[in-house]
């Protein structure tokens, strides 16, 4: 356990540069660039699933890596299915036997396994954790975790808080692209296309644009159309105050973007850790942010990680990256535009220009844009070839560009510069090391006795050479300090640059060139060899055992029906239908009391939905779950952490919800092991899948979600605050929530309701009704007992009429198309198998798997 958090205190560390890696240009990219860790993925078992290496290439990927002194980690994260759990276990066995420095893992039940079968390969849990706290930081810690990524949604006094609370190493992201949703909690890709997010399958649905319905009237929000699309991550200039905090590694985002990004962002984030370290003051000039932002950016800045401004985070004209503002249209000529240009930015002949349009053109439609031809200034009396005017004559290519598709007022954005390569090529296409480490020589000379000379490299290696002569006592040109400084300073196309040179001779005594030459070629050698020795490992032979599939008893047979609501007139109806159990869901935590006591008086079981995300500062919220004295729904892993270290509320009364990603049978004996009595599978389980669960564990383990609109993003953006107000957060936001009820609304027609949670988070609910009525009977043959039924935006009569469906399905008095014919009624968008869906082939897709 850690200290207390009054005595808790982290030694300032240097912390790891971070740099991503798609493949081979960029690896090498991020190497020359100063890194000092690289992170990529495998073709399997990894979240960025169109780009990775083989497992075949990994023993030279880690041996290149590590001869530069640069870690090598391996994203293995993803959640792993049943059928793929023995693949797992061997890929990580491999992954050890390579010599990485460590596996990045967002599976729980994975994490426990890694350590166990590999008890000396570093885990780190991942991003996809959703670790917002240090009760998370704690259970990741349980799993055999010794780092842990958290959320990109948190400010530095949330990191500094949880650093004061927990000693596990902590990484975060400095730069790079957003996600709208908590890492881990986005189930968009999975329910609209099938393809999930947790699986390395992002189908990007939050850079789409989609217009606002507020209480049933579509709002104009102008320019912005893409609500739920934020810009890129920039926190360089917070670097000062993440060492002081003791953050342990920055993090660069971007393992599919190019070798160019890698470059320059590695780079520019090098020099910021170096000065930081060094406390000297730092600042990127400004060519050098114009780079970062023309390699990649959808709009730089320091979001969520300087505080919480949600006018900011999405500025929703554009969803892709749009480069540097360059400037404004003027004037529209047949064959030429008149820009007026931003402060201190440029446009030269063959750069890629973009018109912004995005005040009055559609989002469906192309934009406008090419490369520009001609670039001539405008003074007061007219074009001229020279001068110093802020307006410039752009002029393009004969039928590049459709001028009557552009207007004044339309902003220019440059995409593409041409030099920018020129100024990275050093960096992403050199032959000899660019980045050096430095290497300290100790040098022994005496008369008599045989040269000794002993190398230590910056990061710890240490090698010798010890000459085949005794040295003779110098009669013109005895061995001195700038000799050896100039001879072992030869360092050339090696990895190294001269560190510290120590001379011991008391005796002038005479060393020929030739031998230094000879010593120093062998000790580069020596260290670069130490170097690239894989770590020598320990492996664990762990038999993954069968099942243990008991008869079913008679007595499971009743069927026990959970309706969850969150509102008072839709808990009235649920009341009145006198199910097993009800879960309320409240906006707000704090209207719950009268609720559950409400619902104990009719003689029913009352259960809380705890939050998805808890924070630092929010931990209020257990004792208030607590004080309920009721079953507790836990949707959040680092609540489960609290609730079972620290309190005694006793396991039958803590049930796990869908947001503690459980998709196999590990990871649910895990969570069930430590604490909870029942779980709710992942949204990335399929039906099928569903039902093997839970064959292959006890079924009365097994909470299935029979009915919901699917809770597609949670998001610390606050799609309220930023469209409904001009508030910045929730204390001066109005709380537009409590008034009024929203919804987005996609290119189809289909309105995805939002809602907001206790902390002024955002859930998107899935616009159809998910269900898959010919799957249930499968599910009750399974020995599944416990089915909910949820409600986002119903009223009283359509949960009324909802739940008496279902009860009359379970009492077998409609079948599964009668149910199926009355739940299309009550849904306004109709239902959808969505994440249940099952394809026809499988069985087939899992036994080639």
């Amino acid at each position: 356990m850690p200290r207390p958090a009054a005595q808790q205190t982290r030694p300032r560390v240097k912390p790891e540069l971070m740099s991503p890696a798609g493949h081979w240009p960029q690896l090498r990219a991020a190497v020359e660039a100063g890194a000092d860790a690289v992170y990529f993925g495998l073709n399997h078992f990894s979240a960025r699933a169109k780009v990775g290496f083989t497992l075949e290439e990994l023993p030279e990927v880690i041996r290149t890596l590590h001869e530069r002194a640069v870690k090598g980690f391996v994203t293995f994260n993803t959640l792993v299915f049943d059928h793929e759990v023995e693949q797992a276990r061997d890929t990580i066995l491999a992954i050890s036997e390579s010599g990485a420095d460590s596996i990045i893992v967002q599976d729980a039940g994975i994490a426990e396994l890694a350590r166990r079968i590999t008890p000396d390969l570093p885990v780190h849990g991942s991003t996809q954790m959703s670790i917002t706290s240090a009760q998370g930081a704690e259970l990741a810690r349980s799993l055999g975790c010794c780092r842990v990524v958290l959320g990109r949604e948190l400010s530095l006094a949330d990191i500094r808080r949880i650093a004061s609370q927990t000693d596990v190493e902590l990484e975060i992201f400095v730069h790079g692209a957003l996600c709208v949703s908590y890492s881990g909690q986005c189930f968009s890709s999975e329910a609209w296309g099938g393809r999930s997010a947790n699986r390395g399958k992002c189908a990007q649905a939050c850079r789409l644009s989609y217009e606002l319905v507020v209480d049933g009237t579509t709002r104009d929000t102008g320019a912005d159309r893409y609500l739920l699309s934020p810009g890129d991550l920039y926190a360089l200039e917070q670097i000062p105050e993440l060492i002081e905090i003791g953050v342990h590694c920055l993090k660069i985002e971007g393992r599919y973007k190019d070798a160019q990004y890698v470059a320059l962002t590695t780079a520019a984030y090098r020099q910021a850790i170096d000065a930081a370290w060094e406390e000297k003051s730092f600042t990127l000039d400004a060519g050098q942010r114009d780079d970062l932002e023309q390699v990649y950016s959808r709009g730089l800045g320091a979001h969520f990680i300087s505080g919480t401004n949600h006018q900011s985070v999405v500025l929703g004209r554009a969803p892709r990256h749009r480069g540097v503002k360059a400037g404004t249209v003027v004037r529209v000529g047949a064959d030429f535009v008149d820009i007026k240009m931003e402060a201190g930015r440029s446009i030269k002949p063959g750069d890629g220009i973009v018109f912004d349009a995005a005040d009055w053109r559609s989002p469906d439609e192309p934009e406008e844009g090419g490369n520009v031809y001609e670039v001539m200034k405008i003074g007061d009396h007219g074009v001229e070839e020279t001068g110093g005017s802020d307006h410039v004559r752009l002029k393009f290519g004969y039928g590049d560009v459709d001028f009557v598709r552009i207007r004044n007022g339309d902003l220019i954005w440059r995409t593409h510069d041409p030099t920018l390569s020129g100024r990275t090529k050093k960096l992403t296409s050199s032959a000899a090391p660019v980045y050096t480490r430095r290497l300290d020589f100790d040098v022994r000379a005496i008369a008599g006795e045989q040269l000794t000379i002993k190398a230590k490299s910056q990061d710890g290696h240490v090698a010798g050479y010890v000459g085949e002569e005794k040295l003779q006592t110098a009669e013109k040109r005895p061995l001195d300090s700038a000799l050896l400084e100039t001879q072992l300073g030869r360092l050339g196309n090696s990895p190294f640059h001269l560190g510290t040179v120590t001379l011991d001779s008391p005796d002038p005594v005479f060393v020929r060139t030739a031998v230094l030459n000879d010593a120093r070629r062998q000790l580069v050698e020596s260290i670069v060899d130490l170097r690239g020795q894989p770590a020598q490992r320990r492996a664990v032979s762990v038999v993954l055992a069968a099942p243990d599939l008991r008869e079913r008893k008679p007595g499971d047979l009743e069927i026990r029906m959970d309706l969850l609501v969150r509102n008072s007139d839709q808990l009235d109806a649920a009341i009145e239908m006198r199910p097993r159990s009800i879960t309320l869901d409240y906006l707000e935590l704090y209207g719950l009391r009268k609720s559950v006591n409400k619902i104990r008086e009719a003689g029913i079981a009352a259960r809380a939905a705890s939050p998805r995300i808890l924070k630092p500062g929010e931990q209020n919220v257990i004792r208030f779950l607590v004080s309920l004295d009721c079953d507790i729904l836990i949707r959040s892993a680092g609540l489960l952490h609290d609730l079972v270290t620290k309190t005694d509320v006793p396991a039958s009364r803590l049930h796990g919800d869908f947001s503690l990603n459980v998709a196999n049978r590990l990871t649910a004996e895990l969570f069930l092991g430590k604490g909870l009595s029942r779980i709710t599978p992942t949204y990335d389980l399929n039906a099928s899948q569903i039902d093997e669960l839970a064959t292959n564990l006890q079924p009365e383990a097994i909470e299935v979600v029979a009915y919901s609109h699917l809770p597609v993003f949670h998001t610390e953006h606050c799609v309220f605050c930023r469209f409904l107000s001009n508030g910045t957060d929730n204390t001066n936001c109005g709380h537009p929530c409590e008034k009024h009820r929203i919804a987005i609304r996609d290119a189809s027609g289909l309105e995805h309701p939002v809602m907001a949670d206790v902390g002024c988070r955002n859930t998107v609910f899935g616009a159809g009704a998910q269900t898959d009525p010919k799957w249930l009977s499968r599910w009750i043959k399974s020995g599944i007992r416990q089915y909910r039924i949820e409600f986002v935006h119903q009223n009283a009569n359509e949960v009324s009429e909802i739940s008496s469906s279902f009860a009359g399905f379970f009492a077998q008095s409609i079948d599964a198309s009668e149910l199926s014919r009355k739940l299309e009624k009550f849904s306004p968008h109709g239902t959808t198998e969505g994440s249940l869906f099952v394809p026809k082939d499988f069985k087939n897709l899992v036994q080639l798997s």
